[in-house]
């Protein structure tokens, strides 16, 4: 038997949702896995380092990784009014931020990406100093005083009112007003090494295991909630019929359209080395 394929992926609800039945052997044939939880900005790092076989990361860290990893088509985090948000104790407006601490997700982040491409054009003289923290520690770092601003993904979207703070921009919105396009977020990435055939075999079990989640979505539903970092039941559906919709399933034109606009207005920027032209391709 061969061996298990190495994945890490976070323990939002999104993705053990998405991963619920291939991790627990539900889906005929698929490889078996061996899972690791891990942050956003962990996975990252594991990709820059092409440490597992596959990995759930931000698109923003692709222009490092995509020689060695392929991007697979579905199981990944992308739509429309799901956006990450800048949070602040007191309501104001995004020039107060010229010279404030911002803590973000990781500098790899889609959300930072996205972070920084709004900051260029709407924050005089740019944000003081950024501060790395896991994405559950940003709240309350920014409720506590102990930095200006957050920049939350996942289910702070829904939360962040509890924590007494108030979302000064939404990045998303401001991506989609100015593009057009649904908002890329995180990734699904397999090792090129691994060979067509498999590759294929990955992308159609994370296709499957997404359809049988949708299929009876109470199956997956205790594993869900064992891992969530935000244990509300209502919170947790919330964030999965957020981010887990018809690009889950397969990015499609407008998908590849977003990441490729993304990552090509981001290298036009110099904030990432732009893509090759096959950069974004996967085995027919």
């Amino acid at each position: 038997m061969a061996d298990p394929l190495k994945i890490a992926y976070s323990p939002c609800p999104n993705d053990t949702f998405v991963f619920h039945a291939w991790a627990h052997g539900l889906v005929p044939g698929a490889p078996r896995l061996d899972v690791a939880f891990a942050d956003i900005d962990i996975t990252n790092g594991l990709a820059e380092r092409g440490e597992l076989d596959v990995l759930k990361v931000s698109y923003a860290v692709l222009p490092w990784v995509l020689q060695e990893y392929a991007l697979v088509p579905c199981g990944g985090a992308l739509g429309r009014g799901c956006g990450p948000l800048v949070l602040t104790r007191e309501a104001g407006a995004a020039a107060d931020l010229a010279g404030k601490t911002v803590a973000v997700p990781s500098e790899r982040s889609t959300a930072y990406l996205l972070f920084r491409l709004w900051a260029a054009g709407e924050v005089p003289g740019g944000v003081g100093r950024i501060e790395v923290l896991p994405f559950h520690e940003i709240m309350p770092a920014v409720r506590d005083g102990r930095v200006d601003a957050g920049l939350v993904i996942h289910e702070a979207r829904f939360t962040y009112q509890g924590y007494g703070l108030h979302c000064l921009a939404d990045m998303g919105e401001h991506w989609e007003k100015t593009t057009g396009l649904p908002i890329p977020l995180g990734a699904i990435i397999a090792r090129r090494s691994l060979g067509g055939p498999m590759l294929r075999r990955i992308a159609d079990a994370a296709r499957a295991s997404v359809r049988m989640a949708w299929d009876d979505p109470t199956v997956s539903r205790g594993y869900v909630l064992s891992h969530a970092q935000e244990m509300d039941e209502s919170v947790a559906d919330q964030h999965i019929g957020l981010y887990v919709n018809d690009f889950t399933d397969d990015l499609g034109e407008d998908g590849y359209a977003a990441v490729r606009g993304l990552l090509t207005r981001a290298a036009a920027e110099g904030l990432v080395p732009p893509l090759g032209p096959d950069a974004l391709s996967f085995p027919a």
